[in-house]
């Protein structure tokens, strides 16, 4: 008899009925044996738990008093759940089949992998990877997130061009497995997020401590994106800018970091000129509002390094990636040379 390890597929919704009503039942149809569902409710006001709790009486639901936040939110739902892996799952992804046998089996193959995230594919064009987490997610010395298949907002066309399963920097947040003693171990996500880039300090932080993240190229999801903040939203402007700076503040060293930082911050500012010429003046305050509350919380997330992992980093890119795609205009991921990606990186 094959011994399936225990998996829960865990969605954090927040007001989210219209998409648990599309995309739920794809979820629940999944084939994997040894599968458990779970609803983690952070205070919806619309009717959304009542409509899992009748439609589907068998998702357990954990409800949380308040709406806490992706980072939080997941950090308190999942003190309640027990099964060998987690699957932090959006809302607004359809999945099909075998979704989670292929990624299991890869990391019960590999014990050193903690994290691992499938294709993930647009919902609204289905030859299209999708923003947030396309084939992989990697960084570049700056510290500037981008992805197999999306460099900022250039998405590919899938062309099977990056179907091989690899080593990859971060994984995304919208199909995120992983291991629950790596989840215990690393202390989960950073509340202080709230959301936006918790998945890729965490994965920095798993990676500092020895471990890898994989993507897993023979399972595929279909994302809708922007469930909760859309695009324009000024909101997710500042937590993209204040999270990156924690984030930076966190996990490089401390010399290296506070160069890292300061020439980030006149990235920002440059930024910062650039929304005002577009007459976006409610994200340039936001670029702002991040920069204040980022020194106002500076001793504070100082206290979060951990000094003690201090394995080398793998997938960092060795170039500025801002400058390769605006400038030089490297427009796909493959554009960029594979000897500029680190094995070692510390």
């Amino acid at each position: 008899m094959i011994n399936y390890p225990k998996v829960a597929v865990v969605i954090l919704n927040w007001n989210g009925r219209f998409f648990l009503e599309n995309f739920l039942p794809s979820v629940y149809n999944s084939t994997y044996p040894n599968l458990e569902f779970i609803i983690g409710d952070n205070a919806s006001t619309d009717n959304s738990v009542e409509f899992v709790s009748t439609t589907y009486p068998k998702i357990r639901l954990i409800r949380n008093e308040e709406n806490q936040g992706f980072a939080k939110g997941y950090n308190t739902i999942l003190e309640k759940v027990e099964a060998d892996y987690f699957v932090l799952l959006n809302s607004d992804v359809d999945v099909q089949g075998a979704w989670i046998e292929p990624i299991i089996e890869a990391m019960e193959a590999q014990p050193a992998i903690a994290v691992a995230q499938p294709k993930i594919l647009s919902w609204h064009k289905k030859d299209l990877f999708e923003h947030a987490g396309a084939a992989g997610g990697f960084i570049d010395q700056l510290g500037y997130p981008f992805c197999r298949g999306r460099i900022f907002d250039q998405v590919e066309i899938d062309e099977s061009q990056y179907d091989d399963s690899l080593e990859i920097f971060w994984a995304s947040g919208a199909a995120f497995f992983i291991r629950s003693s790596c989840w215990k171990k690393s202390g989960g996500f950073d509340s202080d997020f709230f959301a936006h880039m918790e998945e890729i300090d965490l994965c920095w932080r798993l990676k500092r401590m020895g471990y890898k993240i994989w993507y897993c190229a023979n399972s595929e999801v279909y994302h809708v994106g922007g469930g909760s903040l859309k695009k324009e939203d000024p909101f997710k402007t500042y937590l993209n800018f204040r999270n990156n700076l924690f984030m930076l503040q966190k996990n490089l060293p401390i010399i290296r970091g506070y160069f890292t930082i300061f020439f980030r911050l006149w990235l920002d500012l440059l930024a910062i000129f650039k929304f005002l010429v577009n007459r976006r003046f409610k994200d340039a305050w936001a670029i702002h509002r991040a920069h204040l509350h980022f020194f106002l919380s500076f001793y504070k997330t100082a206290k979060k390094r951990k000094q003690f992992m201090n394995h080398r980093v793998t997938c960092v890119y060795q170039r500025i990636v801002v400058w390769d795609h605006f400038i030089l205009g490297k427009k796909k991921f493959s554009e960029l040379k594979t000897k500029y990606f680190t094995k070692t990186q510390s």
